[in-house]
């Protein structure tokens, strides 16, 4: 659970962009993923995903909790789009090719099959895009970047604590948690499932105050060295723009591009194989 939303450093191209480049690719190919419904390009933006993934040298057992959340709420959000819309994808697709019958008012189309696909596909384009961010972007390197942009540097270093300060609420919970079963208080499976919910949210409270002294150091800290007093500051760990960054930029520009050119040539944003 420490890796989980934290910084892991490795020597590998991504990690060289600059934050700010990182930031403007994920925003951008966020915005071509959701107002997409083309199969294509989604697919597409799948294997790029995930070849980048690879790329970045992140393993998937550092980030496997994340990745089991997400696979949980994708089958359940599947799940409930075809309990509340099982005709969904035949509404869409202005056909119906029927598989089999269920019962009552449920089959299974191809129709609502590859609507459903392409829900799919959105989150493998989305989970390891945002994994990636979180896990190669230096919460310094990211807020020098953000003020370099334009951003004020007070919400850029703001930014850059709340990213800091995920890894240390993951370590106080976890440390926290074994101070409480060393008083005898079971957290693991050998609990019951309701008793050791109860038993967990016992760490709140602690977890709360550990947090808000926490909070209040840093605030007088920074208030004793005049923390915005000035219109600019410096940054030790500002990095300037490299070909690399303007290339990974122009690439998901050109992908949103490519997503609203698809979407005309489509006639919406849903590609129809079933014409």
């Amino acid at each position: 659970m420490t890796n989980l939303f934290n910084y892991i450093p490795r020597s590998s191209i991504v990690h060289k962009l600059t934050g700010a480049t990182k930031l403007a690719a994920l925003l951008l190919l966020t915005f071509a993923s959701m107002t997409s419904f083309d199969t294509r390009l989604l697919g597409g933006m799948v294997i790029f995903a995930f070849a980048m993934f690879g790329v970045s040298k992140i393993k998937l057992k550092e980030v496997a909790p994340v990745l089991w959340f997400t696979f949980v709420f994708m089958v359940l959000n599947n799940l409930l789009i075809y309990a509340f819309s099982p005709e969904e994808g035949v509404a869409i697709y202005g056909s119906r090719t029927e598989i089999c019958h269920l019962f009552g008012m449920y089959y299974i189309t191809w129709e609502q099959l590859f609507y459903q696909l392409n829900v799919v596909l959105k989150y493998l384009v989305m989970i390891p895009l945002v994994l990636l961010f979180v896990s190669t972007t230096n919460p310094s390197e990211f807020a020098a970047s953000l003020n370099r942009i334009g951003v004020s540097y007070k919400i850029a270093f703001s930014v850059a604590l709340a990213m800091r300060y995920i890894p240390d609420v993951q370590r106080e919970y976890h440390d926290i948690s074994l101070s409480l079963q060393a008083r005898g208080v079971e957290m693991t499976d050998k609990e019951k499932l309701l008793k050791r919910i109860k038993n967990v949210t016992t760490i709140l409270f602690p977890l709360i105050m550990t947090s808000m002294q926490k909070i209040e150091v840093i605030s007088n800290a920074m208030e004793l060295r005049s923390f915005g007093k000035e219109k600019k500051r410096t940054w030790y760990a500002a990095r300037p723009f490299r070909k690399a960054d303007y290339a990974v930029i122009a690439g998901s520009v050109l992908v949103v591009l490519l997503s609203v050119g698809l979407t005309f040539l489509n006639g919406g944003r849903f590609y129809n194989p079933f014409i």
